[in-house]
């Protein structure tokens, strides 16, 4: 397997060409940095996960972490208690969170450059960071002056950690069904009761304490998700010195086998076995779900991170195979030799098919996490809304539609790899496995083109979208521009954000004469918008490049961004025109046969 070699190159092209970097350093906020600094520091990160980290990665995922349950402890891999203390000391966690709780204050995008690479190093130990990224933010928007004191601070650092604990047994994606009971105690504290699964890094032998954020019903709370509540449990309760002191009653009572991640402990969490867990009411009771779903527009993008980072150490493996292995000859090669694989048509297909999907994903994820900087941190108020409605209709793309190419992009280089990207010895097969988990975390991809078609859609009674789809049409101008040489692209970029417009007046019209319509067309039509979407990027990628190429005709980085978003245009893109007949077909196709005919036995 090859050894990873986080793409600086390819990070740069965006943060210089496709986000307004300059523009978020002059914010208030970050006016402390400058694109500079920022750079120099995804360097020097880049080169502590590439040696610390990412060596982790294989040997991780043959050991797995361990449940002991004698005591209900879990043990992770070998090495990985001393490189997450190696990231602690150096500070690395802390880079994106703001000052005032003892981060470095960078803009979100910084921290989602960071959290690529990290997590194509090694997608089991990022998730510890990553849940308490989601748990930061959910105390910095909701939790008192007192418990930001108490437990951000250390959970910036990275000295705690941080989990989200939604789901149950009975319940899953409906979280709604939850049953863990929080019951008030005269302390002005509640006990709770109740079990969790899925619970990533909810029992870890990494961080000196574990800051649990549980939902759970109070006794008189309404049904629903109207009535959830969420609060802090500590794995460890404080003493007065603010350390940890008193074991709470909140317990790993297992870990799941699961087909990937395996060295990121996904634990059943058991509260109350001995009288109840003391947790801590963020804010207010019955208000849980509401706070929950302020942090979700980070925590989904995420997930779709996830997507790209897996899918560009897929094809970092794929392409040095590519480049090694001789089988075959290859049209024009000479009689008698073998030649290397790269040369072979169908190979090279594969090949930038993955390389021009992980252009696309990686334009996705950082663009959306510009727009969530922009639209916390611009002066103008009226900016601010702009983007953040921006931020929403992306977020389904960038969480679906990128893990789906993750799957896609992971399968590819097990193909690339023939026999031996079936041999779990080339590594390639854990990427796979990785990545697969990816279109169910945070809301499957069935939620999110239901979010997107239900929610989104509707923004403004369809406003929303019609502006978003015009400001993808505003770039046809720069396109014309560039004469012979983005002709292609831009046909292709004509036709498929016809298709998509017509596609979306109908799902607006038939979802609203009946619901039922648009749901049934809802996965299909995510996709033939995130085509679009992607297609939209990949298109200022060329208009980049092709600029760039003006200046210098011998930048062979340019030149390989222009081919890389012609190939999209052509040879992906298309498919928004095959996707259209299923997402108006409407639902009655999907109920003809009964639920019994569906069997096959």
């Amino acid at each position: 397997m090859a050894d990873y070699r986080p793409p600086l190159r390819d990070i740069r092209f965006v943060l210089d060409h496709l986000v307004d970097l300059d523009e978020l350093c002059q914010f208030d906020t970050f006016s402390h940095t400058d694109p500079d600094t920022i750079e120099g520091v995804l360097e020097e990160y880049s080169r502590f996960v590439a040696d610390v980290v990412a060596p982790l990665n294989w040997p991780g995922d043959v050991e797995g972490s361990v449940h002991d349950p004698s005591d209900n402890t879990v043990r992770t891999p070998e090495g990985f208690p001393e490189a997450y203390q190696r990231y602690v000391d150096a500070g690395w966690g802390a880079v994106p969170f703001p000052a005032d709780h003892g981060g470095g204050g960078f803009p979100w995008l910084m921290g989602t450059a960071m959290q690529e690479v990290i997590t194509s190093a090694n997608m089991a130990f990022s998730m510890a960071p990553l849940l308490t990224q989601g748990a930061i933010d959910m105390l910095l928007a909701h939790g008192s002056e007192e418990q930001k004191e108490l437990y951000v601070r250390k959970m910036v650092t990275g000295e705690w950690s941080g989990t989200m604990n939604l789901t149950e047994p009975q319940a899953g994606s409906d979280v709604g069904a939850l049953r863990t009971k929080a019951v008030a105690q005269d302390d002005g504290t509640y006990l709770i009761t109740g079990t969790k699964i899925y619970i990533t890094f909810g029992e870890h032998d990494m961080a000196d304490n574990i800051i649990h954020l549980v939902l759970a019903r109070t006794p008189d709370a309404p049904p629903g998700t109207k009535g959830i509540s969420c609060f802090i449990v500590p794995k460890f309760l404080l003493g007065d010195d603010g350390e940890p002191a008193t074991r709470n009653d909140a317990h790993c009572v297992s870990i799941e086998h699961k087909m990937g991640i395996k060295a990121s402990p996904t634990c059943v969490m058991s509260y109350g076995e001995n009288g109840g867990a003391v947790g801590y009411l963020i804010g207010e009771e019955n208000r849980g779900m509401r706070y929950m779903f302020t942090m979700m527009n980070n925590a989904r993008l995420s997930v779709g991170l996830e997507g790209l980072a897996i899918a560009e150490r897929a094809y970092q493996d794929a392409h040095a195979y590519a480049l090694e292995r001789q089988q075959g000859r290859a049209p024009g090669a000479a009689a008698g030799e073998q030649s290397l694989i790269v040369e072979h048509p169908d190979v090279r297909r594969m090949l930038l098919t993955m390389k021009s999907l992980v252009e696309a994903m990686r334009a996705i994820v950082y663009v959306t996490a510009e727009g969530i900087d922009v639209a916390t941190e611009h002066p103008d108020g009226a900016i601010r809304d702009a983007r953040q409605e921006f931020v929403d209709l992306m977020i389904p793309v960038a969480k679906a539609w990128c893990t789906d190419m993750g799957v896609e992009v992971t399968s590819l280089a097990v193909q690339v790899l023939g026999g031996m990207g079936y041999i779990e010895e080339s590594g390639v097969p854990q990427h796979f496995r990785d990545a697969r988990i990816t279109p169910i975390y945070e809301g499957t991809n069935g939620i999110q083109a239901m979010d997107l078609v239900g929610r989104k859609l509707p923004l403004r009674g369809g406003k929303a979208v019609e502006e978003f789809l015009s400001m993808i049409a505003m770039l046809d101008p720069a396109l014309a521009k560039a004469g012979d040489d983005l002709a292609t692209i831009r046909e292709h970029m004509s036709e498929a954000l016809t298709t998509l417009a017509e596609t979306t007046a109908w799902v607006m019209r038939q979802g609203m004469a009946d619901p039922r319509n648009a749901l049934a067309g809802a996965t299909p039509y995510l996709r033939m918008f995130s085509l679009v979407v992607a297609g939209w990027l990949m298109s200022k990628q060329a208009l980049a490049a092709h600029r760039l190429l003006e200046g210098d005709p011998a930048d062979t980085d340019a030149k390989a961004k222009l081919v890389t978003a012609q190939f999209f245009a052509t040879q992906i893109l298309p498919q928004v025109h095959g996707l259209r007949s299923p997402v108006v077909a409407g639902f009655e196709p999907l109920f003809e046969l009964t639920a019994e005919q569906l069997g096959s036995a």
